[in-house]
């Protein structure tokens, strides 16, 4: 008889579990996090200029945004093994089709359905990792050493494309790797039981719809989905700011200090990867809301330093920032489930991901306009400062205030 992995019931299967939701998170950043190496030699290859190219970007973020949303609830509906399978087997045929395309348009293309692929296999592992929670705490700490693997991916994708266009290979590689890995975690999905859903009433599928979209609706008029929104908000378009445009910045304010500059945006992933696993101990020794409130007033004054001190000191505090910046978000994700029956938790981790999608593509582009019309890309990051001193001030109103302490209680 075939040999199936525990189920989650099991001790052994919720440690399973996780590896696998820690594995769906690497796969993730290691394609997604690695567009900023990419680009360049996009740019090149195909003779186009920066707005265009940055479709390699936009696609991805504009396809996770619509898959979170709008097929959040159907994971719901299938089960978080059903989901995970589908959009593995879809990640998977998207990456391994670069191998043999050649158009621009057409890669974009695979990019977007690569993201809508993303959001169902993202949002199944998070109503997942709120399954095998045992407890509010459990689950903030899970996503902490999940979002730690994400910094990893974050990591190794570029190592692989550096190392592709060093070999004088093509870039396209390193989608052909995340097919071949993305198989694989499909292939141990199959194998490993989840934990049995409650049964639900059988309905039509116009009746599935119908109630798909109004429990959307109620979703979004939820005021605790409403502010775990609007927190997912600041910080993303905080987090991109680093990401997407720090380069630019540290060319035009580099100082005394180029080397540094070239690699500082390795010293933030770094750093930020480092600071998710101390973040997972650090969630079991502090309450959230204090360890929250630190974290982003650490951002803050990093952020203020980088902007209102001597040009040079950037290369140091915003790298320095991916610390603290590490915590935050799977907290916020953690906390907005919590809240929640297990039963939408698909939906709420759906509805938060698009926002966080949306904010990657809206946050970094308002930065950018800022810069261009400027001239100083220092403007737009008066912007992130802004979304910075927001999101402080909303972690120290939480602190005082624990405006969800009775729905964790009873989530």
């Amino acid at each position: 008889m075939a040999t199936t992995i525990p189920p989650a019931a099991h001790p052994s299967g919720n440690r399973i579990l996780r590896w696998l939701t820690f594995s769906l998170f690497f796969l993730f950043a290691l394609t997604s996090e690695s567009v900023g190496v990419i680009i360049p030699a996009v740019i090149a290859e195909f003779k186009i200029g920066m707005t265009v190219a940055g479709m390699f970007h936009y696609a991805t973020m504009a396809g996770i945004a619509l898959g979170g949303v709008v097929l959040g609830s159907v994971i719901d509906r299938l089960g978080a093994k059903q989901g995970i399978l589908i959009g593995l087997a879809a990640f998977g045929v998207s990456c391994a089709l670069f191998a043999v395309t050649h158009r621009f348009q057409a890669f974009v293309l695979l990019l977007f359905l690569g993201g809508l692929s993303i959001g169902l296999f993202k949002t199944a592992a998070l109503a997942m990792i709120g399954n095998v929670a045992g407890t509010p705490r459990e689950h903030t700490q899970t996503m902490n050493m999940a979002e730690g693997f994400f910094g990893i991916g974050a990591i190794v994708g570029p190592a692989i494309v550096a190392l592709l266009l060093g070999a004088g290979y093509s870039w396209k590689w390193l989608y052909v790797i995340a097919a071949v890995i993305c198989f694989l975690v499909a292939s141990m999905t199959l194998l490993v039981r989840f934990p049995a859903r409650a049964a639900q009433p059988v309905a039509q599928p116009t009746d599935h719809a119908a109630g798909s979209v109004r429990a959307m609706i109620a979703l979004l008029r939820d005021p605790a989905v409403l502010g775990f929104a609007g927190a997912a908000i600041l910080y993303v378009g905080v987090e991109t700011a680093i990401y997407v445009w720090m380069p630019t910045l540290l060319t035009a304010h580099a100082g005394n200090w180029p080397l540094l500059s070239a690699y500082a945006l390795s010293a933030f992933f770094i750093l930020r990867a480092a600071g998710r696993f101390v973040g997972a101990w650090l969630m079991g020794v502090l309450a959230w809301e204090q360890v929250l409130m630190v974290s982003t007033g650490a951002i803050l004054l990093c952020f203020a330093g980088a902007l209102f001190s001597p040009g040079h000191l950037a290369v140091f505090l915003l790298p320095l920032s991916g610390l603290f910046m590490s915590v935050v978000y799977p907290t916020i994700n953690s906390k907005a489930l919590s809240c929640f029956p297990a039963s939408q938790h698909g939906s709420v981790a759906g509805i938060i991901l698009f926002f966080t999608c949306l904010s990657a593509v809206v946050s970094p582009l308002a930065m950018g306009i800022m810069g261009d019309v400027s001239g100083d890309p220092l403007t737009g990051f008066a912007l992130a400062g802004a979304f910075a001193v927001a999101l402080c001030a909303a972690a120290v109103a939480n602190a005082i205030w624990k405006p969800v302490r009775m729905r964790l209680a009873h989530g």
